[in-house]
């Protein structure tokens, strides 16, 4: 298995900064990482990807020096496994709400004794080839990072008991997704949402944990930051849009 730098770099205090992938497509997950992100995050939750192009794309960004991310669609433990067992090095985990749902979500991903993850010699175990299951299986449980989706307004209002659950490496903002569950889908700059987000950074972070969040503007980013984030993703392909955009802007009569 390979070291999990992002989580070294996150224990070291370090800021990290990656980027979603929801195209089915090795080369941009690829692309990600030389650019320079320390993630790529390929995402099954909203873009077609199956888990066959999931391993190819964990490949690909592994080849380019990136920490390979997977986030499933539900909180299942059979989907957390398959994402795990190709290769993924984290996991972003939707619907974390309560602290069942926190608790669910590292037993899933954890090898006995810590969890109930299914054991056997897949790629994420170098098939086997390398070392002996079992000491594979405790340096998993070492290097394996979960990451909390607080993306509900009922997981706000929960998160001391979320923060308080063993195992959990980083909790995730998702303004979108918190604007959804206040009833006003897509309205992330609403202040409503602003003060979810930004007031649950300051909780995090004042409990020593790792706080995240989606930032596709620099304002925004540095903004969490100085809340005290240091786990960062954004969208490769919005800043594509918007350069496209600002291209062809300039160049048309």
């Amino acid at each position: 298995m390979r070291p999990n730098e992002l989580k070294r770099k996150l224990a070291e205090g370090k800021t990290v900064v990656g980027s979603f992938v929801y195209i089915p497509s090795s080369k941009l997950a690829e692309m990600v990482g030389l650019l320079g992100f320390d993630f790529a995050v390929i995402d099954m939750e909203h873009g077609p990807i199956d888990s066959v192009v999931a391993e190819d794309m964990v490949r690909a960004v592994e080849l380019s020096g990136a920490a390979p991310i997977v986030r499933v669609t539900h909180n299942t433990p059979h989907l957390i496994l398959r994402a795990l067992d190709i290769g993924a090095q984290a996991l972003h985990v939707p619907d974390i709400n309560t602290r069942e749902d926190a608790v669910l979500a590292v037993r899933s991903a954890k090898y006995g004794p810590e969890g109930e993850r299914g054991l056997a010699g897949v790629r994420s175990a170098d098939y086997g080839f390398k070392q002996p299951l079992s000491d594979y299986a405790a340096e998993a449980n070492r290097e394996t990072m979960v990451i909390a989706h607080i993306e509900h307004y009922k997981a706000v209002e929960n998160l001391d008991e979320l923060l308080a659950v063993d195992g959990v490496d980083i909790y995730y903002l998702g303004p979108q997704d918190l604007s959804n569950s206040l009833g006003i889908p897509g309205r992330a700059k609403d202040p409503r949402v602003v003060d979810l987000v930004e007031s649950s950074i300051r909780r995090i972070a004042a409990a020593g944990k790792v706080a995240g969040c989606l930032a596709v503007e620099a304002d925004a980013a540095k903004r969490y930051l100085d809340l005290g984030a240091r786990y960062l993703a954004t969208h490769v392909v919005r800043f594509m849009a918007d350069g496209s955009r600002k291209f062809l802007e300039e160049v048309r009569p």
